[in-house]
């Protein structure tokens, strides 16, 4: 099957692997463009067709262009509606989007935030209050996704097969391990999360796409420099 458009987005990027995951699952091709950060988003042929110079962008063959990861991975899934990706009706749907829009905002940010300035170094005036503040917001969170997943005898989160919202968590959830979220988390308060994304990453359809999870044996302490 030829490609159906390219991406330009980093492997490792969250959004990059929920978007080459929805393909994966739907049975489609999209040539993921090596990307070099400061470099290749700053190259004419890149900002005259997406100025604000951002990733993940998507150009299908067509020419039809779409910035913002979960906007492309949900359209990438209703190419192929069978492949069940966005639900089999309408209150699936909105099921499914309601957990995109959770994982993405109080599961994956608040470890986002944390990873920036205390690993990548990208905030450097990130503070101890500032984690405190983050850790707390993920913990509130991680409870209540963790008693979800509880009730869930597929250990899906919608309906008893995969779904853009567990691919989307699976690839936040992999940040929370990154961070707050050490050893005796994991296996403790929030095992049913975790449970979730081994569920989700073991499905050999996108395995390669996660990779290694890159887990801490505990959660990130501030340290002031």
């Amino acid at each position: 099957m030829a490609p159906i458009g390219k991406l330009y987005g980093h492997p490792r990027q969250p959004q990059t692997k929920a978007i080459l995951s929805a393909a994966a699952i739907s049975g489609l091709e999209i040539d993921l463009i090596t990307f070099e950060f400061g470099v290749t988003n700053k190259l004419p042929e890149f900002t005259q067709n997406f100025p604000l110079a951002k990733i993940p962008a998507f150009e299908d063959n067509e020419g039809f262009k779409l910035i913002e990861g979960t906007v492309i991975a949900r359209y990438v899934s209703a190419l192929v509606p069978k492949a069940g990706l966005l639900g089999h009706d309408v209150k699936e749907t909105a099921e499914i989007d309601q957990w995109v829009h959770f994982a993405e905002s109080e599961i994956y940010v608040p470890a986002a935030n944390i990873y920036a300035g205390m690993v990548a170094k990208y905030l450097p005036a990130f503070s101890e209050e500032q984690r405190k503040h983050y850790q707390e917001r993920e913990e509130r969170s991680l409870k209540f996704l963790d008693d979800y997943l509880a009730s869930r005898p597929s250990g899906f989160l919608v309906n008893d097969s995969l779904t853009l919202a567990d691919i989307v968590l699976a690839a936040g959830v992999q940040r929370v391990g990154q961070t707050v979220c050490g050893a005796k988390e994991r296996e403790g308060a929030y095992r049913h999360v975790f449970a979730h994304f081994e569920k989700v990453t073991n499905d050999e359809r996108i395995k390669h796409l996660f990779g290694e999870p890159g887990f801490v044996d505990e959660a990130l302490s501030f340290k002031a420099e």
